[in-house]
């Protein structure tokens, strides 16, 4: 059996939002293994649905480039740190120059990116990282990144929260300037959808998968309140209703006007508009931040010499 530690049950608590006493059960009854324990506690009704990622730790910055002459648009996420390094002009200028090299080179992954020319520079980008990494004595690393080219409508992007969360926009659209207005509104709406943020932009692309755990779960709640088996189907289907209302785009309240849904309020401002895709990233997701402890460090130096 996994050793079940402090940091297991304040991930778990972290991500679930159940008590300790809660949380430590289930890692008991699943082994000590983390995704599990979120299945049983919502199983038991104790939790709502929770992101199979760890709590937001490295520091960084999502930034997003569009150019409109190309009709394209890129969203990176570049990770230092330290939040002081990830708040410096000169970071966050490296970041723009990385996302105007995805859109320029059409890399096919970070590996690829890493070999192209960084845009404004004559040098690569992995050696512009090499540079800046020497100047300010901060590991930097290029994570993930997206890039979307419109050939019937546009692109936009929106960076929340000083480039804590950012999102890129895919339409399909007749480009206008009230077209424009509705489309930073939706991107609006991924960026600070919470606490569930949209994975999908309609219900045909939640994948089987994703949907067959998420009856289970719900078929396990509703034997666990108790409920007949021969109503357990119908309660499932309206639960689900309401699953793909929080993982859904086009089903979600409009974070403006919760009287009616974004694909209304699209249907509403610019009809015909169509969206496509959208990625939206929210900095350091899954990734674990250092904690330093001085005295730990100390002590450590101290006994070494």
């Amino acid at each position: 059996m996994a050793e079940i530690n402090a940091k297991v049950v304040m991930d778990l608590r972290g991500r679930t939002g159940c008590g300790m006493m809660d949380c430590k059960k289930a890692l008991a009854a699943c082994e000590g293994d983390i995704e599990k324990a979120i299945d049983y506690l919502r199983e038991k009704g104790l939790a709502k649905a929770a992101k199979k990622q760890s709590r937001i730790a490295a520091e960084g910055v999502v930034g997003a480039y569009v150019c409109s002459k190309c009709n394209t648009g890129a969203l990176v996420e570049v990770n230092c740190e330290t939040d002081f390094v990830a708040n410096t002009p000169e970071f966050k200028e490296l970041v723009e120059n990385i996302a105007k090299t995805i859109i320029k080179c059409d890399p096919a992954d970070v590996d690829a990116l890493l070999t192209c020319k960084l845009a404004d520079s004559e040098m690569t980008v992995s050696d512009a990282i090499t540079e800046k990494t020497a100047k300010i004595g901060e590991k930097i690393s290029v994570r993930r990144f997206a890039r979307y080219h419109a050939e019937n409508g546009t692109v936009d992007s929106y960076i929340h929260m000083g480039g804590k969360v950012g999102v890129l926009l895919l339409a399909e659209c007749e480009v206008t300037d009230a077209v424009k207005d509705v489309l930073h509104d939706v991107s609006l709406q991924i960026a600070a959808a919470s606490p569930v943020a949209p994975e999908y932009v309609n219900r045909t692309e939640v994948k089987a998968e994703h949907l067959q755990h998420e009856t289970e779960i719900l078929a396990a709640q509703a034997r666990n309140e108790g409920k007949p088996e021969k109503i357990i189907e119908k309660m499932v289907q309206g639960r689900i209703n309401k699953f793909y209302q929080e993982v859904c785009l086009l089903e979600q309240l409009f974070v403006k006007d919760d009287s009616m849904t974004v694909e209304k309020m699209i249907a509403a401002k610019a009809p015909g508009t169509k969206i496509v895709a959208f990625t939206r990233y929210k900095m350091g997701d899954g990734l674990e931040k250092k904690v330093s402890d001085l005295a730990a460090e100390v002590a450590e130096q101290t006994k070494m010499k």
